[in-house]
């Protein structure tokens, strides 16, 4: 499966890549033609401080950011994230400031949750939704919901890639879009094309990666 996978490079910085793979593939939410894989950028500290660079370049002067909600498994970028949305060599609006960098968990019932210690660094702050893959955006939804309930503020949403433009009425800043994927579709499970055409699902995919069926 793997030797399927090809390289994808942002034509904003070449070092922030992603790879994807042509196929039939589940998701809790969709039915996917084309599964991305983000474990370089999530993983490699090298491409991911690149894939940060590129994503702080939206707010760096215009964003002022206490907390960094990190979902998808996406701490890491999230971390150098902070560190240049506070460099003051960027004429950052956070300059200085110590954000927080923190991954919610889900309960039973999948909703997106924060534990007594970290709730303080929700409750009054400014909080960018930091996400690897977006597809639908009901996930982000859900992080936007619990931040509210929280007592947070949400000043921005951003991803690796992104498949809408928009999420409850917030604009996604993201590396990737459509545009660099256009052979990529997303289907509700009772409406794909691939499974009314009798091809079985491959693989179950989610922000962990893929396992073959």
């Amino acid at each position: 499966m793997d030797e399927r996978l090809e390289n994808l490079r942002s034509t904003k910085n070449p070092k922030a890549r992603i790879k994807i793979m042509k196929g039939h593939f589940a998701t809790s939410n969709s039915h996917l033609d084309t599964y991305i894989d983000m474990s370089t950028v999530k993983i490699r500290h090298n491409n991911a401080r690149e894939a940060a660079k590129v994503l702080a370049q939206e707010y760096v002067t215009s964003t002022y950011v206490d907390t960094i909600v990190c979902l998808d498994e996406t701490s890491v970028i999230g971390a150098f994230l902070a560190e240049q949305l506070a460099d003051s060599t960027h004429m950052a609006l956070s300059h200085k400031n110590n954000i927080s960098v923190i991954t919610p968990e889900y309960n039973g019932l999948g909703q997106i949750m924060f534990r007594d210690n970290q709730q303080r660094m929700i409750k009054d702050q400014q909080v960018l939704v930091l996400a690897a893959s977006i597809t639908t955006g009901k996930t982000i939804k859900r992080a936007i919901d619990s931040v509210l309930y929280y007592g947070g503020t949400i000043c921005g949403v951003c991803s690796i890639f992104s498949a809408v433009t928009k999420v409850a009425g917030m604009e996604v800043k993201t590396i990737f879009t459509s545009k660099d994927l256009p052979a990529y579709h997303a289907y509700e499970p009772n409406k794909c094309p691939m499974c009314e055409a009798g091809d079985r699902v491959e693989a179950i995919v989610n922000s962990f990666g893929y396992s073959k069926l």
